[in-house]
Parts: C-alpha cells; sequence; structure tokens
C-alpha cells in the first residue's frame, strides 16, 4: 500500500515539476525532531490531495493551451482586420476612380445628345427642301401635261387642214385638167414646157378666181339666179380673154412656178413629218409616261405657252423626237417599246423613295425628342442636307455608346462583387437578355446605398481624433508612451481571454446555458462547494484561498 502510494506522489511530483513547481517530499518522524516543520496527511486526505493537484494541473495546462489559441487567433484577427481596412481603402479609391468615369462618360453621352441634335435639325432642313422641290416639280408637271394636250389639239387641227389641203389639191388638179382639155381638146402632158405654163396659168386664174367666189359668198348679195349669171359670164370670159390673159400673165408665170415648187417642198416636207410622227395611240402612250416621270421634268427645258401659240405648228414634230429621245437616254433603254416598263419601274422607286422619305422622317422626328438619349444641337445655321448625312453617324454613335453600355454594366458588377460579397450573384444583369440604362442605374443605387456613411463602416480618424484616444489611453492604463499602451492592452486582452475561456468552462462543466450569465456562474459553483466539504478540506489544510496559492504552498 504504501508503495502505491509512494508511486502516485512520485506522478505528482513529475507533473509539479514540469511545471515548474517544487515536489513533494515526504520525510520520517523519527529523523526530524522538529515535529512543528512537519505535515501530517492521512491516506485520504493524501489521496484527496493528489486528486486537486492533478485537477489543478490539468486545468492549468489546459488555460495555458487556451492562451496560445486566444492569442493566436488574436494575432489572426488583427491581420484580417488589416486586410479588411486595406481591402476598404481600396475599394473606396476604386469607387473614386469609376465615379471620375462615370463624369467622363457623362459628359461624352451629352457631346453625343448635342452633335445627334445637331444632325437631326440639319436632316430637318434637308427633307422640308426636298419637300418643297417635289411641289415645284409637281407644278412643273401639271404645266407640261397642260402644254401636251394643247399640242395634241394642235396636231389633230393639223391633220384636218392637212386632208382638207390634199382634198383641195386633188379637186384643183381635176379641174385644171378639165379646163386643159376643153381648151385644147387633150389632156396635159407632163414633160411639156408648154402644157406646163398653161396648167400654171389656169393654176393662177383658178385662185383669183376662188378668191372672187369667197368674197361674193361673204358678201351675200346676190341671189342664186345671179351666181347662175355669173358662171355663165365667166366661162365666157374665159374662152374670149384668153389670149389676153397668157400675156399678162406671162410675167407672173416665174413667180407663180418657183411659189408652186416652194409649195410642193413644203407639201414633201409635211409628208415626211406626218410619217415620222407618232399615231394617236402612240401619243396616249407617252402622255401616260409623262404623267410619272415628274422627276424628268425638272431636267426638260421648254418653252412658254405664248412662244408655243406663235410658232409654226409644223415645227412640233421635232421637239417630240427630241422628248423621246431624251427619255430614252434618261432611261436608259434603247427601244421605245421598252420604255413603258423601264417607267413603272422608275415609279416603283418613287414609291420606294416615299416610303424611304417617310422612314427618315419618323427617324428625324426620334433624334429630334426631347426625351431622346442623344438630341442634335437646333442651330439656326444649319441646312437640312447635312441632316440627312448625320444621320448614319448618329446611329452609328448611339450602337456605339450602347456596346459601351455592356462593358459598363460588367464593370459596375465586378464593382459591385468586390464592395458587396455578400450580394447574390442573381442580381446581376444575365448575358442573354439586353442590357438597359436602368440594370446600370440600380446596380449604382443598391452599392450606394450599402456603401453609405454607417456607425459598421470603418472610418479613417482625423489627428486630434487620434491624439484624443492615445491620450484617454494612456490615462487609463496609467503610462506615459504609446509602447506602454500596447503593453497593457495586450495583457488586459490577455485576462479577458482568459477570463472568458474559464467561464465558458464552467459553464460546460455545470451543464450551464451559454447565455448564463457569470452571477449565475458564481451561485452554483457556491452551492456546489457548500454541499462538498471534500472541495474545502484544502483550502483550510493549506490557508488559502486560489489555485495558485495552493500549488505553490503544496
Amino acid at each position: 500500500m504504501e508503495k502505491q502510494e509512494q508511486t502516485e506522489w512520485d506522478a505528482v511530483n513529475r507533473l509539479l515539476q514540469h511545471h515548474g513547481f517544487k515536489p513533494v517530499r515526504f520525510a520520517d518522524p523519527t529523523e526530524n525532531k522538529n515535529l512543528s516543520d512537519l505535515v501530517l496527511l492521512e491516506r485520504w486526505s493524501s489521496s484527496e490531495l493528489r486528486l486537486v493537484l492533478k485537477t489543478m494541473l490539468m486545468d492549468s495546462e489546459r488555460r495555458q493551451a487556451l492562451i496560445q489559441e486566444l492569442i493566436q487567433s488574436n494575432s489572426k484577427l488583427k491581420q484580417e482586420v488589416e486586410q479588411q481596412q486595406a481591402r476598404a481603402v481600396r475599394q473606396s479609391h476604386r469607387a473614386e476612380e469609376l465615379e471620375g468615369v462615370l463624369a467622363g462618360v457623362k459628359v461624352k453621352v451629352q457631346g453625343l445628345e448635342d452633335s445627334i441634335i445637331n444632325k437631326a435639325v440639319q436632316q430637318k432642313g434637308q427633307i422640308q427642301q426636298l419637300q418643297q422641290d417635289k411641289r415645284d416639280t409637281e407644278t412643273l408637271c401639271q404645266a407640261l401635261q397642260q402644254q401636251l394636250r394643247e399640242q395634241e389639239s394642235q396636231v389633230c387641227e393639223l391633220q384636218k387642214k392637212l386632208q382638207l389641203t390634199m382634198k383641195e389639191e386633188e379637186k384643183r388638179t381635176s379641174r385644171q385638167n378639165q379646163a386643159f382639155q376643153q381648151i385644147l381638146s387633150r389632156s396635159a402632158r407632163l414633160h411639156s414646157p408648154s402644157d406646163q405654163l398653161l396648167l400654171d396659168v389656169i393654176s393662177v386664174y383658178e385662185s383669183q378666181l376662188q378668191n372672187k367666189l369667197k368674197k361674193c359668198r361673204r358678201c351675200r348679195v346676190c341671189s342664186n339666179d345671179s351666181s347662175d349669171s355669173q358662171n355663165n359670164d365667166t366661162s365666157d370670159l374665159t374662152s374670149s380673154s384668153y389670149k389676153t390673159l397668157l400675156k399678162s400673165y406671162q410675167e407672173q408665170v416665174k413667180k407663180t412656178k418657183a411659189q408652186r415648187d416652194d409649195l410642193k417642198l413644203e407639201v414633201q416636207r409635211l409628208r415626211q413629218e406626218l410619217d415620222s410622227r407618232p399615231s394617236v395611240k402612240e401619243l396616249k402612250c407617252f402622255k401616260q409616261q409623262l404623267r410619272r416621270m415628274e422627276h424628268l421634268v425638272q431636267n426638260t427645258n421648254t418653252r412658254s405657252l405664248q412662244t408655243e401659240r406663235t410658232e409654226d405648228p409644223l415645227s412640233s414634230s421635232p421637239e417630240y423626237q427630241r422628248y423621246i429621245t431624251e427619255i430614252c437616254s434618261e432611261l436608259k433603254v434603247q427601244d421605245v417599246s421598252h420604255v413603258v416598263a423601264a417607267v413603272q419601274a422608275r415609279c416603283r422607286d418613287t414609291d420606294s423613295a416615299l416610303r424611304l422619305e417617310k422612314v427618315v422622317s419618323d427617324v428625324v422626328a426620334i433624334l429630334t425628342d426631347p426625351r431622346a438619349p442623344l438630341m442634335l444641337l437646333r442651330r439656326p445655321g444649319d441646312t437640312s442636307g447635312s441632316e440627312l448625312e448625320q444621320i448614319v453617324p448618329t446611329l452609328e454613335m448611339w450602337s456605339q455608346q450602347l456596346g459601351a453600355l455592356t462593358d459598363l454594366h460588367r464593370s459596375v458588377s465586378t464593382l459591385v462583387r468586390r464592395l458587396l460579397p455578400w450580394q447574390p450573384e442573381d442580381e446581376a444583369c444575365p448575358q442573354t437578355r439586353c442590357v438597359k440604362v436602368e440594370d446600370v442605374m440600380l446596380m449604382v443605387d443598391m452599392l450606394l446605398d450599402e456603401t453609405a456613411p454607417t456607425n459598421k463602416v470603418l472610418h479613417t480618424p482625423s489627428k486630434p481624433t487620434l491624439q484624443a484616444m492615445v491620450s484617454h489611453f494612456q490615462m487609463l492604463f496609467d503610462v506615459v508612451s504609446i509602447r506602454g499602451v500596447y503593453t497593457r492592452m495586450n495583457e488586459v486582452y490577455t485576462r479577458l481571454a482568459e477570463m472568458n475561456n474559464a467561464m465558458r468552462n464552467l459553464r460546460d462543466i455545470l451543464d450551464m446555458d451559454e447565455s448564463a450569465s457569470p452571477g449565475n456562474v458564481v451561485n452554483m459553483v457556491a452551492r456546489i462547494i457548500t454541499h462538498m466539504a471534500s472541495y474545502q478540506n484544502p483550502h483550510k489544510l493549506l490557508g488559502t484561498s486560489d489555485i495558485d496559492s495552493e500549488a505553490v504552498g503544496t
């Protein structure tokens, strides 16, 4: 039994020496005469003392381990706090840079709006000028159509006159042949100069006779009987005064012959013009084509209405030929039968141009809308021609801005993930959906709300604040240097950590809730000690009240 007790005490002594305490020594009462220096323990008290010492040493080891863990965790927390502060400083700098970029983007957007407004105003002026040109062209086309109708009426009158002239010429030729047969009782030879001269005299005489008959008809003085007698006298005059008229009209033969040649040439020219002129159907077709050719009217130079009325009607045929030639050259066709198809194609192009003009007007209206994102500047000196030229650059600029908006959204999303890592990833805009300005504004508002100045955000204090804080800690810890403040703060943190660990261990041993207050823990320990007298014997025996004193006394 003594050997077992000696072995147990040896184990306790080894633990005491391991922790820096002196071992418990056993003394022989026979050798030591001074009994006051010795302590006598019963076996039960000795076992309880060994148990208490083992418990205290194990608790001391556990506390030392906890203190080391707390020191390590404290250093880690300090490092994390420093990292968080550095990260917050970087994020604040990044936010300032992004604000500068956003301000630059706003300036660029304003400039783009001004340029687009300017272009829209210019395009609007151009459209107004084109509309005015269109109205002028329509007016000119109506005037030309009126001239064409008048020329068609003149052509009809000329055709009627030509037919009457041909009939009169045939009647005159038959009358000349009849008169020649009455005079010479034979028909006229074609290549005989004398017969030709006689025919000329008969023609002149007949023309004078026709003039007199016209005058008589106009006067309408004579009755039918007198007109018959006048015809008889005229026939007698023809037979009796033939020789006299032959001599008197010899001087006029040359002039009459020249006039006759001129008339033949004129008749031949008129026939050629009639052959070269288009038919009535062709004129109607050309009339329909001219109504559709509005854009060619401004390139056509025609004479005024009064000049057309005063000039010779026979000179209109070359004008028609010239018109047809110009129409074919403008339409780039070789055959007149292809003109209708070309004109129809031009009409379709005109309809497409009208639809395109409507689309352009809608685009200009959108660009000049006050609610447009990028408006053109309204300047009075801008022309309408430059507006249409500025539509395509404006749309390209808008497209570039939309692409830049996607990049801006991506940058803001990255900033949100860096500054607000606790935000869910689903709040970001997916790549499959079109990016809108509202999405970027929503993200910026969320960023501003989350990073607004609050009590939880770390701020960089000013120099007077830091001085006041240092003075307060120096007065609180009764030190004169900042280094002493750090030392005392470390000691305070160490004691606080030890106290927290001790309270947590006591709660675990006593099976108490983690939210139990220190007063409740102390009361529970007091009740346990009161009911267990064995825990009071070491204190009474050693005359100490704390664990460290018990270890030293032992």
